[in-house]
C-alpha cells in the first residue's frame, strides 16, 4: 500500500507594504441605519431611520446614498426576498404588540430605548442581508438602499454588473 504524505510545505507568499495594510479594502459595502425620526399623529404616527450606504462593489449603481426608511419597508424588503430569491432571511426586530397597547407609562414603540433597540436590529438585518451575494444581485435590495421612493409595483428581476 502506498502511504500518503500530507504537504506541510508553507504557501509563498509576497511581503505586505504599507498599501496593502491600510489602503482601502479590495471589496466594502457599509451600511449605517441612523438618525431615527418619528413624523405624524396619532394612529399615523411612524419611525423613519436614515440607511446609509458606502461601497466600491461594482454591482451598486452609486457608491455613496442616503434614504429613510420605516419599518414596513424593511417588512417589504424581506417578504420580497424570501418570495424571489434563494436567500434564508433573517428575521427582522419584533413588532412590538404589547408597547402599541393604550395607557402605557411610557410612549410605546415612540419611546426612545425602543427606536434605538430597533434601529440596532434592523442595520444588523440590513446588512445581514446585503451582504450576501445572491441578495446582491436582487433589485428590490438595490431599490430599497439606494432610490429615494421605493416602487412597490416593480417587476422582480436580477441585477446584472455593471
Amino acid at each position: 500500500m502506498a502511504e500518503t504524505v500530507a504537504d506541510t510545505r508553507r504557501l509563498i507568499t509576497k511581503p505586505q507594504n504599507l498599501n496593502d495594510a491600510y489602503g482601502p479594502p479590495s471589496n466594502f459595502l457599509e451600511i449605517d441605519v441612523s438618525n431615527p425620526q418619528t413624523v405624524g399623529v396619532g394612529r399615523g404616527r411612524f419611525t423613519t431611520y436614515e440607511i446609509r450606504v458606502k461601497t466600491n462593489l461594482p454591482i451598486f449603481k452609486l457608491k455613496e446614498s442616503t434614504v429613510r426608511r420605516r419599518y414596513s419597508d424593511f417588512e417589504w424588503l424581506r417578504s420580497e426576498l424570501e418570495r424571489e430569491s434563494k436567500v434564508v432571511v433573517p428575521p427582522l426586530p419584533g413588532k412590538a404588540f404589547l408597547r402599541q397597547l393604550p395607557f402605557r407609562g411610557d410612549d410605546g414603540i415612540f419611546d426612545d430605548s425602543f427606536i434605538e433597540e430597533r434601529k440596532q436590529g434592523l442595520e444588523q438585518f440590513i446588512n445581514k442581508v446585503a451582504g450576501h451575494p445572491l441578495a446582491q444581485n436582487e433589485r428590490c435590495l438595490h431599490m430599497f438602499l439606494q432610490d429615494e421612493i421605493i416602487d412597490k409595483s416593480y417587476t422582480p428581476s436580477k441585477i446584472r454588473h455593471a
